[in-house]
């Protein structure tokens, strides 16, 4: 099984979505005999196929689960599941043509749907009973919802590369049907345990059960911590994330494409900050794995198989003071306690922090002052509500606010040079942007600017220039204008 010569490669679902062109550029593309094996890939479902079965990432839109698991939802979870199955016939629809494999992918989609749709509906009767409460089943009610999307993908990749005359083998780490539960390293351990790297092709379900219960830890971050044991435990010589996109200096929507450029390579550090800013090269849990075996990831596009993308090592420190990236959140909220008592007394932190986790509320920053702690937050109004309300009552003397900000970083492996803190203010200047705030830290890797959610666009736009463009576009005139 292990090999200094593979790579463990991982397709987003959006790529996912792309099926043919997929086939011409990752899966196949010009490979032929030996070139098309020592890969081991490692599928998401395809887009918006887990949004159905959970919720709608961004928008919150009840899907299965949380339909199932609300009170009030009745047997509505049934039609939705129903929807999905239906959504999977059409996706098999669109990518197989030929018939026989078409029925072969929709057998497969509908034992699995029906499989789950039985296990639902046993489980809500029994919890009809008073001795048996639902809330205790809802996370294994939702891994198992959340492996309906990864293997539909995976059974269909392997089958298209079948009908493409690839040995591709689906390697299953769903769960389905056990009868005996594994950590995950002992999943991923017995699934490739027979596999022959140098002939074949596995393809395997980005979602795995395991006694750890990745989705209690990582949520939807799951299939990057497949990756990143799989890469580890068979000693791959690099870990790959296929995205729809290049790991850029900016989104090229909200930046001149033309002035965009490729990071090319960068360090874990980096990824970790892209990571709280929600644009996620890779969970930095997951992450952390691949930083301590030492083996790099690299970050392509799918669909320019050609173009070397971006790496991230854990040995790779900058060899100047530079931005290699301008990104941020548009919709975070300032949660502002203030309490004139606060000071000298120990215990708000820690009341606040226990609060924001009980609502699972995310923290993006923080910052603090003798009497007011300010946390930007990313997550539901609701929930943030209930934050506050759980706050004011532990501390009726406080003045809590709550407004909506954006909140743009620039990120580099070392911003160490004052110039960079001196030429972001300039930047802001020139076009006209005043900032609430400026967070610059000790560790300089981050420089986080706090803006009006109107000027989030043109805020990422200004530091682009000021940071990335116009700094390496002259580098002498930077300096003559810093000193």
């Amino acid at each position: 099984m292990e090999s200094p010569l593979h790579t463990v490669e991982k397709i987003g679902g959006t790529s996912m979505s792309r099926t043919e062109e997929l086939l011409d550029t990752v899966l196949i593309g010009g490979r032929k005999g030996a070139d098309l094996y020592q890969r081991i890939f490692v599928v998401s479902a395809y887009a918006g196929m887990t949004d159905d079965l959970l919720e709608h990432k961004k928008s919150g839109k009840p899907g299965v689960y949380a339909l199932f698991s609300s009170a009030e939802g009745g047997w509505v979870w049934g039609d939705a599941l129903t929807a999905v199955a239906d959504k999977m016939y059409a996706h098999n629809e669109r990518i197989f043509a030929d018939e026989s494999a078409r029925q072969t992918a929709n057998r497969f989609a509908r034992e699995r749907v029906e499989g789950v749709r039985s296990c639902l509906i046993d489980l809500s009767r029994l919890c009809s009973f008073g001795h048996f409460q639902l809330e205790q089943h809802l996370l294994t009610v939702r891994e198992m919802l959340a492996s309906l999307g990864e293997a539909h993908s995976a059974f269909n990749t392997a089958l298209l590369l079948n009908l493409h005359g690839v040995r591709a083998r689906m390697i299953d780490l769903t769960g389905w049907r056990d009868e005996a539960r594994y950590t995950l390293d002992e999943a991923i351990e017995r699934g490739l345990a027979d596999v022959d790297l140098a002939t074949e092709l596995p393809i395997v379900t980005g979602y795995a059960q395991c006694s750890e219960s990745l989705m209690g830890t990582y949520d939807r971050g799951y299939s990057e911590v497949t990756l990143s044991r799989l890469t580890v435990l068979t000693r791959a010589r690099e870990a790959i994330i296929h995205k729809e996109f290049h790991l850029s200096s900016a989104d090229p929507r909200l930046v001149a494409p033309e002035a965009v450029r490729v990071i090319g390579e960068t360090n874990y550090d980096v990824a970790d900050q892209l990571s709280n800013m929600g644009m996620e090269a890779i969970h930095p849990r997951a992450a952390k794995s691949l930083r301590q075996a030492g083996i790099p990831l690299r970050v392509k596009n799918a669909f320019e198989p050609e173009h070397p993308g971006t790496v991230i090592r854990s040995d790779l420190p900058a060899q100047s003071a530079q931005v290699e990236i301008v990104t941020g959140l548009k919709n975070v909220y300032a949660f502002e306690f203030y309490d004139q008592d606060m000071v000298g007394v120990k215990g708000y932190d820690s009341e606040i922090l226990e609060a924001l986790k009980r609502h699972k509320v995310w923290i993006i920053a923080k910052t603090s002052n003798a009497n007011t702690i300010t946390h930007y937050l990313k997550g539901s109004m609701k929930a943030i509500k209930r934050v506050e309300n759980d706050l004011s009552k532990a501390f009726p003397a406080a003045d809590i606010t709550l407004r909506k900000i954006a909140l743009v970083s620039a990120i580099g492996r070392d911003l160490g040079s004052t110039r960079v803190l001196t030429q972001a203010i300039r930047a802001l200047s020139d076009a006209g942007i005043e900032p609430l705030g400026v967070h610059d830290l000790l560790r300089k890797v981050d420089l986080q600017v706090v803006v009006e959610p109107d000027q989030f666009e043109a805020t990422i736009a200004a530091l682009h220039k000021g940071l990335i463009e116009d700094w390496t576009a002259a580098p002498q005139a930077r300096l003559h204008a810093a000193a």
